[in-house]
């Protein structure tokens, strides 16, 4: 797939500070891209230097195929809609006053105001104020507001925070239709497990490091989750030198890989040790989060 966005050597530092360390973005056509790390790795500063909101230290950034630049820059973002922070909208207006402001300032027209609303399931609320909508409404609004220009690029930078399940689950399943419609969708959280069930790409930022970026299937390759070995005779297998932990069920293996494991089970066996299974735990994209952060090793 062409990429939508790359970057090569993204850094920002502040004051001495390297809030971005050399990060290597890229963001796929037609995927919904999840920009992951815990707060202050880097993602709301990155997202910003994207859409020409603050200037790099040193990199570059290319957007559809050209370099991002203060020259450059009117003429690609109009094919970018973007929600950074909290979302906007004025209390005391009406969704579809509000979107109004949105039509006059980017001169859109009825059309494409209605079907942005549309789109994110507001059309039945576009006259209420927004002072009374939820708080899920209230993020869709500025989803529709960074759609109504109908972008190619839909870069949103914690979309679900704040949100109830309910919330979360209306957000998750707009941006994975969004995606369907061919528009790129980037977007960061530091709520690993939520973006799992969203993002087709991953790119996961530590310390305004890129510690690893791909499919989760590929991400999973990379994380030894641990071994459990159900058997009554636990003691007789930790005399066998093996480093493990007593569970109820047996003994639990870290950090050890396929080859490992069958050297483990021959040994094991040879002790007449009784194994009634061998299992691997099974792993959340939090704990391959933890996983690799812990072992501090980028990918």
């Amino acid at each position: 797939m062409s990429a939508v966005i790359t970057t090569q050597g993204l850094t920002k530092t502040f004051n001495g500070h390297t809030a971005v360390d050399g990060l290597d973005l890229n963001v796929p056509q037609g995927v919904v891209y999840g920009f992951l790390g815990p707060n202050g790795s880097g993602k709301s500063t990155t997202m910003k230097m994207l859409l020409g909101l603050m200037r790099p230290t040193s990199g570059e950034i290319v957007l559809f195929g050209e370099r991002l630049t203060p020259a450059s820059r009117a003429a690609l973002l109009p094919s970018i809609g973007s929600m950074i922070e909290s979302p906007p909208g004025y209390g005391h207006l009406t969704g579809r006053e509000n979107m109004r402001i949105v039509q006059d300032m980017l001169g859109l027209n009825d059309t494409q105001i209605d079907r942005a609303l549309a789109t994110v399931r507001l059309t039945e609320h576009k006259d209420k104020l927004v002072r009374n909508y939820s708080l899920g409404m209230k993020q869709r609004l500025g989803i529709a507001m960074a759609l109504a220009r109908e972008p190619s690029l839909l870069v949103l930078d914690e979309p679900t925070n704040g949100l109830d399940p309910a919330g979360i689950e209306e957000v998750r399943t707009l941006l994975t239709y969004l995606a369907g419609q061919g528009i790129t969708v980037m977007v960061s959280s530091h709520l690993l497990d939520e973006i799992d069930k969203t993002a087709s790409v991953l790119g996961i930022l530590a310390k305004g490091k890129m510690i690893f970026q791909g499919t989760r299937h590929e991400l999973f390759q990379h994380s030894l989750p641990d071994l459990i070995i159900e058997t009554p005779d636990a003691d007789v297998a930790l005399a066998q030198g093996i480093t493990a932990a007593m569970v109820p069920e047996g003994i639990r293996i870290s950090g050890i890989d396929k080859d490992q494991t069958a050297e483990t089970i021959h040994r094991l066996a040879l002790a007449d040790v009784r194994m009634y299974e061998v299992r691997r735990v099974q792993q959340s994209l939090e704990d391959v989060f933890m996983d690799l952060t812990g072992r501090g090793g980028l990918l």
